[in-house]
Parts: structure tokens; sequence; C-alpha cells
């Protein structure tokens, strides 16, 4: 083969890899691009969470009235298989059976024990914004560990709570702040390691309590001791 062929040829190889190279730096130019556009979309087109008020913040999910001689503050996780346990004892069905108005039961969140405890939790708030949180407490404690966002939205539905308000609030991160709130409470105000923990009348209890732990608290304070 002559020697300016051969040089011919190199040289439309060396043209042939500079456009393959160029080829592909185009097609992953062209890939950024389109994750960028994705990226703005999505933020974009995602709900925007309005701030909770000062009433909001100080809003708790209670059962009984303010007025009661006792209060019970549950520091709980959705995701906490103690708290679940705890819940299905029925402890806090025998406390309100028992004491009815006499006493007050408040939850507050403390998300630490899963990686789905917080939006788990804010889900608890969406339904409280909507006044089911009982209701959707109870059954996410039934549901539970099945607490993915997708299923936390199904629960919503199956309770007949307002989807569209509900999903807005959930994927929107609409009570994060309060949720924020109890937890730095719970931790920082009170030091407690973990769920469920407790507060009569301010006295703590860390643990899981039995019904017989909470009476021997609760009489003294009801017979005026």
């Amino acid at each position: 083969m002559p020697k300016e062929n051969r040089k011919n040829q190199r040289q439309l190889r060396r043209e042939k890899q500079r456009s393959q190279i160029a080829m592909r730096r185009w097609v992953g130019y062209g890939a950024l691009a389109l994750i960028l556009i994705a990226a703005i979309f999505f933020v974009s087109t995602r709900p925007k969470a309005q701030p909770l008020d000062a009433k909001r913040l100080a809003s708790n999910p209670t059962l009984g009235p303010d007025s009661a001689k006792v209060t019970i503050v549950e520091y709980g996780d959705f995701g906490c298989p103690t708290c679940r346990a705890w819940q299905r004892a029925g402890v806090l069905k025998q406390l309100v059976a028992t004491y009815g108005d006499r006493i007050q039961f408040v939850w507050k969140d403390f998300p630490i024990i899963t990686a789905q405890s917080p939006k788990a939790a804010e889900a608890g708030q969406c339904a409280f914004d909507q006044g089911k949180f009982w209701e959707y407490h109870d059954l996410l404690y039934d549901k539970a560990p099945a607490l993915s966002v997708a299923e936390l939205k199904d629960y919503a539905a199956q309770l007949g709570l307002d989807t569209r308000k509900f999903d807005q609030c959930l994927d929107s991160g609409q009570d994060q702040a309060k949720v924020a709130q109890s937890l730095n409470e719970a931790q920082r105000q009170y030091g407690f390691p973990g769920t469920p923990s407790f507060l009569i009348n301010g006295k703590k209890l860390v643990g899981p309590q039995s019904f017989d732990t909470f009476r021997s608290l609760i009489d003294p304070i009801l017979a005026g001791a």
C-alpha cells in the first residue's frame, strides 16, 4: 500500500474518533440538560407550603377537655414498634374509659425510630388539620410498618379525608415545623431518650407504661393529694 494512502487512512480514523468523542460529549450535555429541566420542573410544580402561625404551632391533638385536672402528654412515633405495642395493648382506651373528662390526653410527635417516621408524623398532622387525627392515628398503628408516602395517602383516602388537601399538605411539608417543634421539645426540653415517653402534669415517664402505673399517679392528683 502506498505510503500516502496509509497516511490518509490514519487521518480518516483520527477524524472518525474525534467525531465519535464529540458526539458522546453532546449526548452527555443533552442528558445533563434534561436532568436540569426535570429538576426545575419538579421544584416549580411542587406544592408551596404556607408558614404555620402561632395558633397552629400551639395546637395539638387531644382527647378530653382543657379543664381536666390531669394532663397526660405522649411523645410518640408511628414507626416505633414499642409505641405500636402500647397502643394495641389498649392502655389509652382504658384511661379514657376509666377517667373520662377528668383527664386530657395530648399527642406530640417524636419521630426518631425509622426513616419513615418523620413523614408519618407529618401525615398525622395533615389529618389533624382536617379534624381526623385520632382516626388516622389508630389506622397508622394498625397498618404499621407500612408507612410509605403512597400508603400514608391511601390511608387518608380510606378515612374519607379530602385527598387533594391531604396530598398537598404532605407533599409540601406543610406541617414539618409543627413536627420539628415537638421533636425539639422532647429532646431538648425534656431529654427523653426514646419513644414512647410521657408527661403526667409535668412528671416524666420514659417507656411504655401500664394502666396501673398511670393510675398510681392520676388518682392522688384527682383526690387532691
